[in-house]
């Protein structure tokens, strides 16, 4: 092939450049956030969880897309770091809310802040106006995207796109699918 087409046939293909938008971002955000118990899911929970009135898992889980079973693993991971805790659900005695120690609250903060530098980092190429416009138009065709083909599982998802195995103790307990 010749011609600037030839040289570059791939630079317009909207799968290849999600793909590479999408592995630099999950480079730098486990390096962001690898450190929590179950990393990205656990830097999730953190941030579900902290919102008030507080929610129980069941709650979370459908929020998340993370199956419940998994997430009762990471969040018995979690209140072992000191990070969040469940208490009773005054309305429900079978459930438990959870909510995050003040711990937590500043490892959650701690990392968004790193978050934010990593978007940053990836977004600088664009204005402000550039990167919030990318930002309104991403969210409005993700959004329209799961109302036509809702997952059931998006960590499942994130993770085989990530072509990265789950770690931790949440991991070695996920149930498997047939």
């Amino acid at each position: 092939m010749s011609g600037a087409r030839g040289s570059e046939p791939i630079n317009d293909d909207f799968g290849w450049m999600l793909g590479v938008v999408f592995r630099a971002y999950v480079r730098a955000a486990d390096h962001a956030v690898g450190d929590l118990p179950g990393g990205p899911r656990g830097y999730q929970v953190l941030t579900s969880a902290d919102r008030e009135p507080a929610r129980n898992q069941g709650a979370i889980a459908e929020e998340l897309g993370i199956d419940r079973t998994v997430l009762t693993y990471l969040i018995d991971d979690l209140e072992q770091g000191g990070l969040v805790v469940r208490r009773p659900d005054p309305a429900d005695r079978r459930s438990r809310l959870v909510t995050l120690t003040e711990t937590g609250r500043a490892a959650a903060r701690h990392r968004r802040e790193a978050l934010d530098a990593v978007e940053s980092r990836l977004l600088r190429e664009l204005s402000p106006k550039q990167a919030g416009t990318l930002r309104a138009l991403l969210r409005r065709v993700a959004c329209a995207a799961q109302a036509v083909d809702p997952l059931t599982d998006l960590c499942q998802a994130v993770e085989a796109a990530a072509e990265r195995p789950p770690t931790g103790r949440a991991a070695r307990r996920r149930p498997t699918r047939t």
